[in-house]
């Protein structure tokens, strides 16, 4: 197996990927060509500065380190805007900042150009809507979400909109409050969904043409108690949402109705095999680029589970549960052609390349481990 390190006495951290509507809205056909920047969000532990980036080429998958392009705390989560000429992180610290900077079109590098408060504590999860005109962030800590406008030069408004989350859930240890862990806009840019994992919902907002955020009617949809929601991905048809269980890993489908922004619960799925396999914990969830398939990673099993499928039902059947190559799987991503899904691991400070079987969504490793400290996000953005 090859692994590929930094020049630099620094190790990357890498850590990976992130805004779904917006990835769908960029990602070219499953199949097709092209070179990408692959940004890495970080926890800057002992190993890590800020935003790393490789380039990569997808029709080959080989990569190309670029280094350190942000120097920033705890980037923990990464968005890009749909027009390719921005990138905004979640900063992840008790005093919760989110950062925006300009993407260099010729050379990927970042350059800074603002940084606002998130409105709480902990933030871990940032999006933009499909016209790239609002950001929105959750913050886990503190149980609250936040809207800003996207300015003309890509730095952001103070918060338009901060909601706090209330209530709880049955397990009192971890659900005895709310804890806002991701903020997905509806492919339509209508409506945001935000899973909390305290509450065991998956609230709604609609977004208003200022940013502005009000519950819809219904204003959530349910999963099974004590389930602990975290991340969202939406059907490539918008017709269906799929939501990943932290506390009992597993995927919960739910129907959505595009006009009245609504989730009703068709499905759930565990992404473990039966019998024993110790503590383990949902993290990431994503859908192929074509559509097929459902991948959610397992930490502490340490493995991704895949799944088909129906394409009319939006119902799920297992595909196979693959290793994850290293420990604590709490990220992955798919590249925007289908190919490749590279699976970050956050306590083996390293990152796995798989091929993608496109016909039956098997992940076959593909030979070449990145060597990484403490990954959490990575999105991929088209050279231009």
């Amino acid at each position: 197996m090859r692994s590929i390190r930094f020049r630099s006495s620094l190790t990357l951290g890498i850590a990976l990927a992130c805004a779904f509507p917006v990835a769908f809205a960029q990602s070219p056909k499953a199949g097709g060509k092209g070179d990408y920047y692959l940004y890495v969000g970080t926890y800057t532990r002992a190993k890590s500065k800020g935003i790393y980036a490789w380039r990569f080429d997808a029709a080959n998958g080989s990569l190309r380190e670029m280094g350190l392009v942000a120097e920033t705390s705890n980037p923990s989560f990464l968005a890009l805007a749909p027009n390719g000429k921005f990138l905004y992180a979640a900063n992840e610290n008790s005093t919760g900042m989110v950062s925006a900077f300009a993407i260099g079109a010729a050379t990927g590098k970042l350059t800074p150009l603002n940084q606002v408060s998130s409105k709480g504590s902990g933030p871990c999860h940032v999006s933009l809507d499909p016209a790239g005109k609002f950001v929105f962030v959750a913050n886990y800590n503190s149980g609250s979400i936040a809207s800003y406008k996207v300015q003309p030069d890509g730095s952001l408004s103070e918060a338009v909109s901060v909601v706090q989350h209330s209530g709880s859930s049955v397990n009192r240890q971890r659900q005895s409050g709310p804890h806002a862990h991701s903020v997905v806009v509806s492919p339509d840019g209508h409506f945001l969904l935000s899973a909390d994992l305290g509450l065991d919902e998956v609230l709604v907002y609609r977004i208003g043409a200022d940013g502005s955020l009000t519950p819809n009617d219904p204003p959530f949809g349910k999963v099974a108690p004590g389930s602990g929601p975290r991340h969202i991905a939406f059907s490539r048809n918008g017709r269906f949402v799929y939501v990943v269980s932290e506390m009992i890993p597993g995927v919960t489908v739910f129907r959505y109705d595009r006009a009245r922004g609504s989730l009703e619960s068709i499905q759930t799925i565990s992404s473990l095999p039966e019998g024993p396999v110790g503590t383990s914990s949902g993290a990431e969830i994503a859908v192929s680029p074509n559509g097929k398939f459902v991948y959610s990673s397992n930490r502490g099993a340490n493995s991704i589970a895949a799944f088909a499928v129906d394409p009319s039902k939006g119902t799920l059947t297992e595909a196979g549960r693959f290793p994850s190559g290293g420990k604590t799987p709490r990220n992955f991503a798919i590249d925007p052609t289908g190919r490749w899904l590279f699976a970050a691991h956050q306590d083996s400070d390293s990152i796995v390349k798989f091929r993608i079987n496109p016909q039956s969504g098997a992940l076959e490793p593909a030979g070449e481990t990145l060597e990484a400290g403490a990954p959490v996000c990575v999105v991929f953005q088209a050279v231009h």
